[in-house]
């Protein structure tokens, strides 16, 4: 019963009311009071109309403005407009409560408890808009009291006659009042509450700002720490590269091979180590918003060369053919070329590590559009390959596909997350696809020339990536 009477109720109410709790509530009680609050006043208009000797022109007018609250809700739902609605609900019972007063008993008419009750609602309804309230009661006063200075009050109808309708009318506006008053507690209760949750948010939201900018500060710290770290780590392995690369050059040839041995396991982890200090040096520059690219022309397939030659010894160490595809000229570029080098780098040597016996395919083409020309650049590898459940960790600072791979491949897991973050600082974007037992394919795509270069890792080209930049059939998923 109660869901059948809030949906024909509802029916009545624009649907922008539902958007909040408070609205909701004051629409349906409008419509409830405008359905059930004329219902109470037929007793007055059925007594006016018995009592009235003669019944015209008052009583007839009384009974029809009774009748047309009925009509308000309708007003709410074709106007969509509560605001509207109320005031003339308002104006309508005043109006009612003194042309009824007037007519039927003046000072003692049945009809006046009503206008208290008309006031009441207009600073319900309107609040935050008192003053208008105030001057449509001095307005509608103001006629009445013009109408009784000019013509007096009418005897149409006995006062003594008007005593039993004066207590039904003093009923029913107590019964409405109590309806109001019940309802006004409740609304008020729900705004309190409403108060209280926006308090609690606020507090929450000011505490998780808190929190967010030490978190901030923390990692910028961490960020500088690395970056100082790293840079100071450099010059020792610099060192022990160094001399380790002149003991095999004052090595005699055909000396002792295990002594030649051991030095160049030396020089290769030291190599190794480098290599891992310069891309966490990198990371944390690239985090804390200081790293620079240093933008430069330069021949691409000679950079190609030099790539291959550096991974080559990886590949074949596991068996691999390295296979590079020229799909198209390549010219020259104009960006950063050991920022490119180093996403090449970590692309193929993460294929080279991860195939044993295989292929490794490096396919580059530039691709030439109205919006300029991009480097496309593909890494095909026959290796183990990653589920789809897998893909979205690679990409995540010290992050590997699982505990398991790290454990037998090794590695820190830092090569895609920076080699992600250079295509972002570039103007590109990387991405992958792959399948278990079947093999990846790592794709990037960048601007073939950078016009300026960018101050901070937060600078962008004159061009910004789009998805519509790529190369029509540039499938890959994009993290």
């Amino acid at each position: 019963m109660r869901h059948s009477l809030e949906h024909i109720v509802d029916w009545f109410i624009p649907q922008s009311a539902h958007l909040e709790r408070s609205d909701l509530s004051v629409a349906r009680n409008f419509v409830l009071t405008h359905v059930l609050g004329p219902l109470m006043s037929q007793s007055m208009c059925v007594f006016l109309y018995r009592t009235d000797p003669d019944p015209g022109f008052p009583c007839y007018t009384v009974i029809a403005c009774v009748c047309l609250f009925w009509t308000l809700p309708f007003v709410l739902k074709y106007t969509q407009n509560i605001k509207l609605a109320a005031f003339l609900s308002v104006e309508l019972l005043a109006f009612t409560a003194l042309f009824g007063t007037y007519y039927y008993g003046g000072a003692t008419s049945p009809c006046l408890p009503w206008l208290i009750i008309a006031l009441l609602l207009g600073f319900f309804y309107f609040s935050e808009q008192q003053l208008l309230i105030v001057g449509l009661f001095a307005l509608n006063v103001t006629v009445f009291f013009v109408a009784y200075l000019s013509n007096g009050f009418p005897q149409i109808v006995p006062v003594a006659d008007l005593a039993i309708v004066s207590w039904v009318s003093i009923v029913s506006a107590t019964l409405y009042m109590s309806w109001m008053a019940i309802y006004y507690s409740h609304v008020m209760s729900m705004r309190s509450q409403i108060e209280q949750e926006t308090e609690r948010y606020l507090a929450a939201n000011e505490q998780l700002q808190v929190v967010k900018e030490l978190a901030e500060a923390a990692n910028r710290a961490k960020s500088v720490f690395l970056a100082k770290m790293s840079h100071e780590l450099r010059t020792p392995l610099n060192a022990v590269i160094g001399y380790s690369e002149l003991i095999l050059e004052n090595i005699p040839p055909g000396s002792d091979a295990t002594k030649q041995k051991d030095v160049r396991s030396i020089n290769a982890a030291g190599r190794h180590l480098l290599s891992l200090v310069v891309d966490v040096l990198d990371l944390s520059k690239i985090e804390a918003e200081t790293i620079e690219l240093n933008v430069e022309t330069f021949d691409l397939a000679r950079l190609l060369d030099q790539v291959v030659a550096t991974v080559k010894p990886l590949a074949d160490g596991n068996g691999n053919a390295l296979t590079v595809q020229h799909l198209t000229a390549l010219g020259t570029m104009r960006t950063d070329q050991t920022k490119l080098r180093q996403i090449l780098v970590n692309l193929l040597s993460n294929a080279a590590k991860f195939t044993k016996n295989g292929n490794v395919t490096l396919s580059v083409r530039m691709d030439r559009k109205p919006t300029g020309t991009w480097l496309d650049v593909r890494v095909r590898d026959t290796g183990i390959g990653i589920s789809q459940g897998d893909i979205g960790r690679l990409f995540q600072n010290f992050r590997q596909v699982s505990a398991a791979t790290a454990q037998h491949y090794g590695g820190t897991g830092l090569g895609l997350a920076l080699s992600q973050k250079l295509c972002t600082l570039m103007g590109g974007s990387i991405g992958v696809t792959s399948e278990i037992d079947r093999g990846s394919v790592f794709s990037f795509c960048i601007p073939a020339e950078v016009a300026e270069p960018l101050a901070d890792a937060t600078s962008r080209p004159d061009h910004t990536f789009s998805r519509a930049d790529l190369p029509a059939d540039f499938g890959v998923q994009f993290s």
